[in-house]
C-alpha cells in the first residue's frame, strides 16, 4: 500500500542475497526512501532481531476429552536498535526526492547458524521503520543468514572413532548364529563435500546371508517446556555387497561423500543440529545391527598439514588394528653414532614403511622411533651387575 507521499520504501543490505554473516562482523545497509511531496517525519529507526524458536502441540486425553498442550521456546540471540533520524518532539521535513540513510551494527561474537526446521527455527532479520505524525508507520523488512564457524581442526574433533556391537541372530526362537560389526572412521569431523572412509569389518556367523549399509544421519531435536521432539533425516547412504552364511567381510575404507547440508548446531538451548554415522547390518527374520558413531559437520575444513599427518596416523592405526601391520617384539640396539653422523638423516635407520606413500612424519613415526630403538645405559665407573664369582659368599650364621 503506498503512503501519501511516499513513492517507495525500502531496505537494503551491503552484501547480496547470497552472502553470509557470522558473530563479530558489521552488518552495514541503507534504508531508501523516496518521496514526492515534501515530507513530514517524526522518527526513522532500524532494528537488527535474530534467534531460535520452538513450538509444537501434542494431543492427549483426559477422560473421553482430547486435550492439546502448546510447547513454546523462545532464545534471543541478537537485539540491536538504531536511530536514523531521532524523535526530537518536532517533525522533520524531508524535501521531495530520494533520501538514503546509512547504517552499521555491530554483530555479537557468538551468533547461531540459520536454520529451518519442522518444529522450529533459526531466523535473523533487520527491520526499518518510518513514523509520520497522523498517518500509520511503514515498515521495511529484510532478511539474512548467518553461518557459525566451526573449525574441525581440533584435537576433539580430528580423533577417530570406532565402536562394535553384535547381535544373536534368532527366529521362531530358535538360534540361528551370532552377526557381529566393528568400524572405525578417521576422525569425528568433516565438512560438506568430503568423503568419508568407512573400514568396517563384518562376521556372520548365522545361516542366511545379512547385507551392510553405512549412512550419515541429520537428528534435529526441538526442546521446549522440558519436552523434546526429534526429527531424522538420512542425508547420504551406502550399501555394500551381501556377506553369506559363515563368511567375513572387511570395507577397506569404502568412501560416503557429504552432500550440501547446514553445519551442527550444539550451541543453542532450544533446539540442536547433530549428525550420526550409522553403519548397521540387515539381519532377515530380526531386527538390524546398529552401531552409530558420532559427527560434527563444520564450516572450516581440514588444514592441509593436519591433514597428511592425519593420514599416515589414521592409516598406521587401522593397520595395526586390523593385524595388517605389527612392530618388532624385542627392540634392536641403538646405531653406532658414526653411523648417525655419516648419514645426516634419519632416513637410513629405519626400515621401509609398509605403504611406500607414507611419509615420515606424523605418529606413526614417532611410535617406530619410540618403540624400536632403547636409549643407550647409563656410564658408571663402576660395574653395578659384578659376576657371580666375584661376590663374597654370605655367611649362613651372620
Amino acid at each position: 500500500m503506498r503512503l501519501r507521499g511516499v513513492r517507495s520504501f525500502a531496505l537494503e543490505l551491503a552484501r547480496g542475497p547470497g552472502g553470509a554473516y557470522r558473530g563479530g562482523e558489521r552488518l552495514s545497509g541503507r534504508v531508501l526512501l523516496d518521496a514526492t511531496a515534501p515530507l513530514r517525519v517524526r522518527a526513522l529507526e532500524v532494528a537488527a532481531r535474530g534467534g531460535a524458536a520452538t513450538h509444537w502441540l501434542e494431543g492427549r486425553s483426559v477422560g473421553i476429552n482430547a486435550v492439546a498442550s502448546d510447547f513454546a521456546a523462545v532464545e534471543t540471540f541478537l537485539r540491536r536498535r538504531q536511530l536514523l533520524l531521532p524523535d526530537t518532539g518536532e517533525p522533520t521535513t524531508l524535501p521531495a526526492g530520494r533520501h538514503e540513510f546509512p547504517f552499521s551494527f555491530q554483530l555479537p561474537l557468538t551468533l547461531v547458524t540459520s536454520f529451518e526446521g519442522k518444529h522450529g527455527s533459526v531466523r535473523y532479520c533487520i527491520k526499518a521503520t518510518l513514523h509520520r505524525p497522523w498517518a500509520p508507520a511503514r515498515r521495511a523488512k529484510k532478511v539474512f543468514t548467518v553461518i557459525e564457524p566451526v573449525d574441525i581442526n581440533t584435537p576433539a574433533l580430528l580423533a577417530p572413532q570406532a565402536g562394535a556391537r553384535e547381535k544373536l541372530a534368532r527366529s521362531w526362537y530358535c538360534n540361528r548364529g551370532l552377526v557381529s560389526l566393528s568400524a572405525k572412521i578417521d576422525r569425528k569431523g568433516y565438512t560438506p563435500g568430503e568423503v568419508i572412509p568407512v573400514f568396517a569389518e563384518i562376521h556372520n556367523s548365522s545361516t542366511r546371508p545379512v547385507l551392510p549399509r553405512a549412512a550419515v544421519v541429520q537428528t534435529q531435536t526441538f526442546m521446549a517446556r522440558g519436552a523434546r521432539k526429534q526429527k531424522r533425516v538420512v542425508v547420504a547412504s551406502v550399501a555394500g555387497e551381501p556377506v553369506g552364511a559363515g563368511h567375513r567381510a572387511l570395507w577397506h575404507g569404502r568412501a560416503l561423500r557429504i552432500p550440501p547440508v547446514g553445519p551442527s548446531i550444539l550451541r543453542c538451548r532450544v533446539l540442536h543440529v547433530d549428525y550420526s554415522l550409522k553403519v548397521c547390518v540387515d539381519i532377515p527374520g530380526t531386527s538390524k545391527l546398529l552401531l552409530e558413531l558420532p559427527l560434527v559437520i563444520g564450516t572450516v575444513p581440514l588444514h592441509p598439514l593436519g591433514r597428511r599427518s592425519l593420514s599416515v596416523g589414521s592409516h598406521a592405526g587401522l593397520l595395526l588394528d586390523w593385524g595388517l601391520g605389527a612392530l618388532p617384539e624385542h627392540p634392536e640396539a641403538p646405531p653406532e653414532y658414526s653411523e648417525v653422523v655419516a648419514h645426516g638423516t634419519e632416513q637410513g635407520l629405519l626400515p621401509p614403511l609398509l605403504d611406500p606413500e607414507l611419509s615420515l612424519e606424523g605418529p606413526f613415526f614417532a611410535y617406530i622411533r619410540e618403540f624400536r630403538y632403547r636409549p643407550p645405559p647409563l656410564y658408571a665407573e663402576e660395574d653395578p651387575n659384578p659376576p657371580a664369582e666375584a661376590q663374597r659368599p654370605r655367611c649362613m650364621t651372620c
